[in-house]
C-alpha cells in the first residue's frame, strides 16, 4: 500500500495540525507562488506546490525553532517523511528555515525561501489596501518594506536575499508572486 501524498491529503494534513486561519493562508499563498514558479525553473507543480503547502505544517504545535528535537520545521520533516513524502520536500522543507543550516542548493528549495515571507508580506500589504491584491505592484510592496514598523516580523534583508538566491530581480519576484496570489484572493483575504 502507497503513502497518499495526494493534494488533498496535504490539505487535510494541514487542517489537522493547523487551526489558525492565517497559519493556513499563509501556507495556501506559499503554495499558489511554488505552484506558479515551478514552470519557470523545469520543476513539477504538484511536487513544488505540496512542498509549499506543507512547508509550515508543524509551526503552530511546535513553533521554537530552538528545540532540536520538537522544533519546527524538525516535527514537520519527521512527519512528513513518515508519510512518505519525496525526500527533496522534506529537505525543502527544512532548507527553508535558515537556523537548520541545510544549504538550500536546488531551484525548489530556493523558491521556497524567496516565496516565504514574500507571500506573507504581499498579503499584509494587501490587507491594509481598499483593492487588495487587485492592481497592487511591486512597487506598493517596495514603498511598505521603507516602513520599518509595518509587518515588522518580516525580514526585508530576507526578501532581497531570497530573490537573489533564486535568480530572479526583486521587483520582477514580487510581481510574480502577486501573479501567483491574485486569483486565489478570495480565499487568501479574509472577508
Amino acid at each position: 500500500m502507497s503513502a497518499d501524498t495526494s493534494r488533498q491529503a496535504a490539505w487535510e494534513l494541514v487542517c489537522e495540525w493547523t487551526e489558525s486561519d492565517s497559519l493556513r493562508r499563509h501556507m495556501l499563498a506559499v503554495e499558489a507562488a511554488m505552484r506558479a514558479y515551478a514552470p519557470r525553473f523545469d520543476g513539477d507543480p504538484e511536487l513544488w506546490g505540496l512542498t509549499g503547502l506543507l512547508h509550515d505544517l508543524d509551526y503552530e504545535r511546535h513553533p521554537d525553532l530552538a528545540d532540536a528535537q520538537a522544533g519546527h520545521p524538525r516535527t514537520a520533516m519527521r512527519e512528513l517523511e513518515l508519510r512518505g513524502y519525496p525526500a527533496q520536500l522534506v529537505r525543502a522543507v527544512g532548507s527553508h528555515a535558515d537556523h537548520m543550516e541545510i544549504a538550500r542548493q536546488t531551484p525548489m528549495e530556493h523558491a521556497l525561501y524567496a516565496v516565504d515571507e514574500l507571500s506573507g508580506f504581499v498579503l499584509a500589504v494587501a490587507y491594509v489596501r481598499p483593492e487588495g491584491l487587485s492592481g497592487m505592484s511591486a512597487r506598493s510592496v517596495r514603498k511598505k518594506m521603507k516602513q520599518p514598523s509595518f509587518a515588522a516580523a518580516v525580514g526585508r534583508d530576507e526578501l532581497l536575499h531570497g530573490a537573489a538566491q533564486l535568480g530572479v530581480e526583486f521587483d520582477a519576484h514580487v510581481d510574480n508572486v502577486i501573479a501567483a496570489l491574485q486569483p486565489h484572493a478570495a480565499v487568501l483575504l479574509p472577508a
